[in-house]
């Protein structure tokens, strides 16, 4: 089984391709769906309510992911810290969640911060979701209805979408001028073909 990253930056369009490779009988193992369950787990809460203080968790005991989102994406040391409790879960989880998936040809872990979190090396070949920044900012805009200034801010803790692309075996241009699902079809095609 071949074990591909799929990354790209906010708003570059990872969940669309995510979703074509399913379309495509290809298993997904979204990263930060599976990040959210990780953080209902008690030992993950203890460790968030030890690390960022009381107040990150709520009188019902789960944590608040809105004022941890506040501060991470604030203040790099923060992330970091956040990042060293949940990346090695994910990771962990990835690869029981693989196990599971043997009868595959290759499977998709759909994360944004392969590269920035040190864990390209988990994967035999990483996909890069390409996207000027400016397309990008004004899709998250309209999908979530945040502010420029807040997409920034989360932008600030990712490489560049050139750096990103530089590192990556292949890259996915999402930029509106080339049609997606070719592009995810020629590399499906290569995929099935190294099996």
């Amino acid at each position: 089984m071949i074990k591909i990253g799929l990354t790209g930056n906010i708003g570059s369009g990872k969940t669309t391709v995510s979703q074509v490779f399913s379309i495509l009988q290809i298993p997904v193992y979204h990263a930060d769906e599976e990040s959210r369950r990780l953080l209902l787990d008690p030992a993950v809460i203890e460790k968030i309510k030890n690390t960022f203080g009381e107040g990150f968790v709520t009188q019902t005991g789960e944590v608040d992911r809105k004022a941890l989102g506040t501060i991470v994406f604030a203040d790099s040391h923060e992330l970091s810290q956040l990042t060293d409790i949940l990346h090695p879960l994910v990771i962990e989880d990835f690869r029981e969640w693989c196990k599971s998936k043997k009868e595959s040809i290759y499977v998709i872990h759909e994360a944004a911060i392969i590269f920035e979190s040190g864990v390209e090396k988990d994967f035999d070949k990483i996909i890069h979701v390409s996207c000027p920044k400016e397309i990008a900012i004004q899709r998250v805009i309209e999908r979530d209805g945040t502010t420029r200034e807040e997409i920034l801010k989360r932008m600030q803790f990712q490489l560049t979408d050139e750096e990103k692309a530089d590192r990556s075996d292949w890259v996915i241009s999402n930029d509106g001028t080339l049609m997606l699902i070719p592009q995810i079809l020629e590399l499906d095609k290569k995929l099935r073909a190294v099996s």
